[in-house]
């Protein structure tokens, strides 16, 4: 057995080294065959570059050139004509809209997702729903969508409430890229005025070129069955006349509705204090009065309506010293001998004023305001109405008798 066991090793020996020669020359032959072939671009000079010289590679380059020249002149064709037949339809469009656009109102974009006709139809009666040009009733004060103040770079919401601070920052680039192109669309509409708009008076001699710069502040709210309204204010440095510009986006272009001048230089805002005590606080008020209303302003008239006797000789004193230092004498000190009530000492301040029309300012001592806040008061507001009051966070205060403080009026 140990003899004949002997060969038959051997034989399994020679039987597997034979197989794994065979696995060798299959794998050699599979690297063979799957192996790239090598990039003569990577072969070393002097061992088998010299077939490919300087001429072949510039070859090369002026056909790659050649190729993106081309692709670049079709594109260019295409822009072209893309360009043209935007021209077309913005001719189209302008003369149904000259024959069927309201009063006041013109579009800014194009579209062609509707029939231009079924267009402009749409679009004047969203903005005859969304109170543009005239108010609705509502049945109250929660059915009111409030509005959105917004700079260049900050927005300021109300529809949070007091609990939290308003402003939003940063402003999400979904609507910053929003309220950027409604700036621009305004800026397009008072620098390139049409006859209604009126501005050849204003500057007769050379038109005024307003940029971004210029823009103050704005206004925007957006109903959801109707669409945003947009109003948008620009000034020049130093100057009290202000462009006021109103665009409507109802869920499609965005279009102008008007564009007028306000001038808010003739406009005095009687600012009305009810206070009683509190002497050191009506001191830091005065400071801060000074600094924004008679240094940067004085058009302004403060009317300080004092209830008891205790400490009304300190606050005459605090007036007094006042007037003598900036030379101001538009105020007025009321004594009453009664128990302190806000509301009414704001309606005996708000019946004093016997000097025609006049933008009241009802105010408390501890309220801080700026100047850019005094040209908001005047911006927003008409005789005889409260038409807007779009009231910050930093101003906003309510008192006992739920009296909205800080809200300007006209009387």
């Amino acid at each position: 057995m140990p003899r004949r066991s002997l060969p038959l090793q051997g034989r399994m020996r020679w039987m597997l080294l034979g197989l794994f020669l065979l696995l060798v020359l299959l794998l050699f032959a599979y690297l063979l065959e799957c192996t790239p072939p090598a990039d003569v671009s990577l072969v070393l000079p002097g061992l088998g570059g010299e077939s490919h010289g300087k001429e072949y590679y510039q070859a090369l380059l002026q056909e790659q050139e050649e190729r993106y020249l081309s692709r670049s002149a079709s594109l260019k064709r295409q822009i072209a004509q893309l360009k043209q037949e935007l021209q077309e339809m913005s001719e189209k469009l302008k003369v149904l809209q000259d024959r069927k656009e309201g009063p006041g109102v013109q579009g800014l974009v194009e579209t062609k997702d509707q029939e231009p006709g079924d267009l402009l139809e749409f679009l004047h009666s969203q903005i005859d729903k969304a109170e543009v040009n005239t108010g609705a009733r509502l049945p109250s004060e929660y059915a009111l969508v409030p509005f959105e103040s917004f700079t260049s770079s900050k927005v300021y919401q109300l529809e949070m409430g007091l609990t939290r601070h308003p402003e939003e920052k940063p402003v999400r680039k979904d609507r910053r890229d929003e309220l950027v192109e409604v700036i621009e669309a305004a800026l397009d509409v008072i620098n390139n005025p049409d006859e209604e708009d009126g501005q050849e008076d204003d500057v007769p001699i050379q038109r005024q070129t307003y940029t971004e710069s210029h823009f103050t502040e704005g206004l925007y709210r957006t109903e959801r069955d109707k669409g945003t309204l947009y109003e948008l204010f620009f000034a020049k440095e130093d100057s009290d006349n202000f462009r006021h510009v109103t665009l409507f986006r109802p869920f499609g272009p965005l279009m102008k509705v008007r564009s007028t001048s306000v001038e808010t230089t003739g406009v005095i805002i009687n600012i009305i204090v009810p206070l009683a005590g509190r002497t050191e606080a009506f001191s830091q008020f005065l400071h801060n009065f000074r600094e924004v209303c008679i240094e940067h302003d004085r058009r302004v008239h403060l009317t300080v309506v004092y209830f008891g006797q205790e400490g009304l000789q300190e606050v005459k004193s605090y007036l007094e010293k006042m007037s003598r230092e900036a030379s101001f004498s538009n105020y007025t000190l009321i004594p009453v001998d009664e128990e302190f009530s806000r509301g009414r000492g704001l309606d005996i301040g708000a019946h004093t004023w016997k000097k025609g029309d006049v933008l009241m300012f009802f105010c408390d001592v501890d309220i801080y305001f700026t100047l850019d806040y005094l040209n908001t008061c005047r911006l927003h507001t008409a005789p005889n109405s409260q038409e807007r009051c779009w009231i910050l966070e930093r101003f906003w205060l309510w008192n006992d008798m739920s009296v909205p403080l800080g809200l300007p009026q006209y009387r």
